[in-house]
């Protein structure tokens, strides 16, 4: 394909999406792989399949594969549901919840993400959704964001409180964060202060220059 072989040297736009919460969206070749953005971040695919992937990492790949329930906070493009799929082998139960239902749309035709059997992604807003779910989870990963903003949400107790519940023992947290001025290195150390003896916390900052990744195990 013409396209993907002049990615390499310069981006190449396949088309352009408005969307009413996500605003700008872009599909586009990029180095040789589809990718999604938004106006000035990646959303899928590209360095933030990066990221996650180096976060799933650092909790194991052998751990993830015998986990049995995880969920998405930020679907996106479906990036980090693909990694778990096609390079971790999870073959349990994966809960996506995206905000925008454009992005879904645009996951589905150009991402394939309605082709993953053991998926099931649920529109709705994040801290909504951890509100009504009934269900567990061995695996949480949140990555929200809205272009290059982080709602404040995130980073409030009742939403962290109302994670951890959801969470099982021995399971895991993976945030994706991103740090671009001294507020947000600040918001990120604060957010450090909320779990107690019964976590195991670490943070690895400068995951792709602008993001700073959390890894958290419930302990008991």
């Amino acid at each position: 394909m013409v396209q993907k072989f002049l990615s390499y040297f310069i981006p190449v736009s396949i088309k352009k999406f408005n969307s009413e919460i996500s605003k700008s969206l872009e599909v586009t070749w990029n180095n040789g792989e589809l990718v999604l953005d938004s106006k000035n971040t990646n959303y899928s695919y590209g360095s933030l399949q990066r990221i996650l992937r180096k976060g799933l990492k650092y909790i194991g790949f052998e751990r993830i594969k015998g986990f049995e329930n995880i969920l998405v906070l930020g679907v996106a493009g479906g990036s980090v549901i693909k990694t778990l799929v096609d390079e971790v082998k999870f073959s349990g139960k994966i809960t996506g919840v995206e905000i925008d239902p454009k992005v879904v749309e645009i996951a589905n035709h150009y991402f394939g993400l309605n082709k993953i059997a053991n998926c099931k992604i649920v529109v709705d807003d994040a801290f909504e959704f951890v509100l009504k779910t009934k269900e567990k989870y061995d695996l949480i990963i949140i990555d929200v964001f809205q272009d290059t903003t982080m709602p404040n949400f995130l980073f409030e107790d009742f939403f962290i409180n109302r994670i951890n519940f959801l969470l099982n023992i021995n399971g895991f947290i993976l945030f994706n964060t991103m740090v671009i001025n001294k507020n947000d290195e600040a918001r990120n150390q604060s957010y450090k202060t909320k779990f107690d003896k019964n976590y195991s916390l670490r943070m690895y900052p400068k995951v792709e220059t602008h993001n700073e990744l959390f890894t958290i195990k419930k302990l008991s």
